[in-house]
């Protein structure tokens, strides 16, 4: 009976290719990063400075204009630099990317310090042109404590989902993901500003 040789590259498969530094940070990476900054600052920008001119007057700009503000602006980010970066815009839309494994875990350092960067850029801006306004865009809880903790769980639980849902799906709505995530933003920001002030993505 003929026996079959196994040859030493049989029994020591060559162990997969790491990979390279190229591949992990790609040459337009910095491009995404900065992308990423800018959407954060207009995002943040749009939202707080809203909600400030809502907290002094009504008038101007009322709760539901707040609202639509912010589902608006994040709509236009998703469509002009969802293509660069993304559009996360937050920490916590990265995490759930990586957590998916459609974002890499290497690169969310790099989109969390953008993203900081870019809040707190809005935030020193905002706090020069709205300087009268004493607490420019603070949210406060108007419930109690368990009721504005339950609808951040809620709230933040049903953008994660709907943005990880129409985002990673290849099957999912495709070029109108950015007004279903702008919809979603927008309908939160009504149903829980009552009760926490929606500070889930603002």
């Amino acid at each position: 009976m003929a026996t079959t040789e196994v040859s030493p590259m049989d029994q020591n498969p060559t162990p997969p290719k790491q990979p390279s530094f190229q591949q992990h940070y790609p040459p337009d990476f910095p491009r995404k990063v900065f992308a990423e900054t800018i959407a954060t600052y207009l995002l943040v920008f749009v939202t707080c400075g809203s909600a400030a001119i809502c907290s002094v007057d009504e008038h101007k700009i009322s709760r539901l204009g707040a609202s639509v503000a912010g589902g608006l602006i994040v709509t236009v980010m998703i469509y002009a630099v969802g293509h660069v970066s993304g559009a996360h815009m937050n920490p916590a839309v990265t995490l759930a990317f990586a957590a998916v494994r459609h974002f890499p875990w290497k690169q969310v350092p790099f989109y969390g310090a953008a993203q900081l960067t870019g809040a707190i850029s809005a935030s020193f801006t905002l706090r020069v042109l709205l300087h009268p306004i004493k607490h420019a865009g603070t949210t406060s809880p108007s419930g109690s404590d368990l009721q504005a903790l339950i609808m951040e769980i809620v709230v933040t639980f049903s953008m994660m989902f709907i943005t990880s849902a129409v985002a990673t799906d290849t099957k999912a709505i495709g070029e109108l993901a950015g007004i279903a995530v702008g919809s979603a933003v927008c309908i939160t920001s009504i149903l829980a500003g009552n009760t926490d002030q929606y500070q889930v993505d603002q």
